[in-house]
């Protein structure tokens, strides 16, 4: 039976909390997609985000974000599809910032919270800094004769995306309550939601150039 030592799992908590609550990429797109959309926009991003998060966790304990990581490649191609992604959300955001000001009744709830969601996942699927992170720490503190090394590397993933999403929903939630205070008037509102578009935008190009050892 795997069973991690606690000893490790202290230690891996304590390493990944100020990973986690130093604002980063991740943080920084959930912020900009509850000033575009809201907090429930925010919230639900932050779910997808995860999902992603849990794909590349699953991913990298059976091999295959060890080759993204390894490879140039194809670390520059997730990289730049990433990149574009969130360029593309925040022209959507600049575009459309007036519909918020509108009825939302326009757009059905379900299917908007899905589509939320779905670009949620892109982004966090797309994230190769994560896929690094995951590779580099996570065998760290995985103990080789605790059993199968792969379970380990899923369990401290799944863990670190656990931790993740409290973390980044409170930040989606207070940039939510931040934009509702602004929501009072139309123009605010209006401002506000292009300020989220040109952060997204401004992010995807930064993650470019600048590299991060934050989420």
């Amino acid at each position: 039976m795997t069973a991690i030592p606690s000893s490790n799992l202290i230690a891996f908590v304590l390493v990944a909390i100020p990973i986690i609550l130093i604002p980063g990429p991740s943080v920084l797109f959930l912020i900009g997609r509850s000033l575009s959309l809201g907090k429930m926009g925010g919230v639900v991003s932050s779910l997808g985000n995860a999902v992603g998060g849990v794909v590349l966790v699953v991913a990298v304990a059976f091999g295959v974000g060890t080759i993204i990581a390894q490879s140039v490649i194809a670390f520059t191609v997730v990289k730049y599809l990433g990149a574009a992604y969130l360029i593309y959300l925040g022209v959507q955001a600049l575009r459309h910032r007036n519909a918020h000001t509108t009825t939302a009744e326009k757009t059905p709830v379900a299917l908007s919270q899905w589509k939320i969601l779905s670009q949620g996942f892109v982004v966090g699927i797309t994230n190769p800094k994560s896929t690094v992170f995951f590779v580099a720490v996570l065998p760290q503190f995985v103990s080789f004769g605790a059993g199968s090394v792969q379970v380990q590397l899923l369990v401290l993933g799944l863990i670190f995306m656990a931790m993740a999403v409290i973390s980044d929903t409170a930040w989606a939630l207070a940039a939510g309550f931040a934009r509702d205070w602004f929501a009072r008037s139309p123009r605010r509102i209006t401002t506000l939601s292009a300020t989220g578009g040109v952060a997204l935008i401004l992010l995807g190009v930064g993650s470019l150039f600048v590299p991060h050892a934050t989420r």
